[in-house]
């Protein structure tokens, strides 16, 4: 096991331009795990005492807007740690002075910040974040986990580690991604004969990332691209002309390449409102499933990456049957 992380850490700092890389069960154990690095380090009577924190710095930074919940809080994976997690700033705003004046606490171990659609508020700067954190002498680190294919602009904000998930874009088996400073990585390793024991990922996991990195060393991504925009294109043109359907293409908000289709549903026209819809495609047979945040503003959101033309075609004629009926 040794072995295969030493050659997944190494396929990762090729990939993402850090200096180190290593391989965990998901993108919530390496968030406890990054955290437990930054407190505890490789010293392995810390590493056996957590999550007791009695004499470590433990208090973890975060933006409000950055509380997110993808399915469970991001504070739960901070408290796995035996951290304490500190909230800087408001819901809808976040300063750098507001994260700065929380850095400022003697105790603190970290500043945890999220690159994601589910952020909330005015951006954060990321690497202006980053910076008031090693002002302060304290660690960065950066959640980005649906965010493959930005990490190189991610490790570039100077985060001491960068997380993102192997198993959405990337398409490997189950896995989270650690990127970032040798010495911290080493910590997060260190941590697999402590608290990560049950969070350590499979031979199988590792290897499928190995797999995965190999593929994606070898994608033209500026002709898939074109492609996820021709796909969505195709279906935006197609739902446009459905009875109160407005469609469009967006851009990923946390700056993936590629767009995804919002809907926008007029309920007077189509007699049933966003919510209902959605509702009705999941419950049908295939059962298609919508990017749900956008439901309490009449929107449906759809992506299409992982579909064909095919099944593109089945998804417009699910809707058309359920809007036109």
């Amino acid at each position: 096991m040794d072995e295969l992380q030493d050659a997944a850490g190494a396929a990762l700092a090729r990939m993402t331009g850090a200096q180190a890389g290593a391989v965990t069960h998901c993108v919530a154990a390496g968030i406890t795990l990054s955290v437990a690095a930054a407190m505890a380090g490789s010293d392995p009577e810390r590493v056996a005492a957590l999550p007791d924190t009695s004499g470590l710095p433990s208090k973890v930074v975060l933006p409000a807007g950055h509380t997110v919940d993808y399915g469970h809080s991001i504070l739960q994976d901070v408290r796995l740690a035996g951290a304490t997690p500190v909230i800087a700033g408001a819901g809808e705003r976040c300063a750098i002075a507001d994260i700065d004046a929380e850095l400022a606490h003697p105790q603190t171990a970290c500043l945890l910040l999220v690159s994601s659609r589910l952020v909330r508020g005015e951006p954060v700067d990321l690497s202006e974040a980053v910076a008031a954190a090693h002002r302060r002498g304290v660690p960065a680190i950066i959640d980005g986990a649906a965010q493959d294919m930005r990490v190189r602009e991610l490790v570039a904000t100077g985060a001491d580690l960068v997380l993102v998930s192997a198993h959405k874009y990337l398409a490997s088996p189950t896995a989270g991604l650690v990127i970032g400073t040798r010495e911290l990585v080493a910590a997060v390793r260190a941590h697999e004969k402590g608290i990560g024991r049950s969070m350590k990922p499979s031979k199988e996991g590792i290897c499928g990332v190995l797999a995965a990195i190999e593929e994606r060393d070898s994608l033209d991504v500026a002709a898939w691209r074109q492609t996820q925009e021709d796909k969505v294109a195709f279906f935006v043109e197609r739902t446009n002309g459905l009875p109160g359907v407005s469609a469009a293409a967006v851009a990923d908000s946390a700056g993936m390449p590629f767009t995804r289709a919002y809907l926008e549903i007029d309920s007077a026209q189509t007699g049933r409102d966003a919510a209902a819809i959605a509702r009705a495609l999941k419950s049908g047979s295939p059962s298609i499933w919508t990017i749900e945040h956008g439901l309490g503003d009449g929107q449906l959101i759809l992506e299409l990456v992982s579909l064909d033309r095919a099944e593109i075609e089945t998804v417009i004629a699910r809707l058309t049957e359920i809007i036109v009926a």
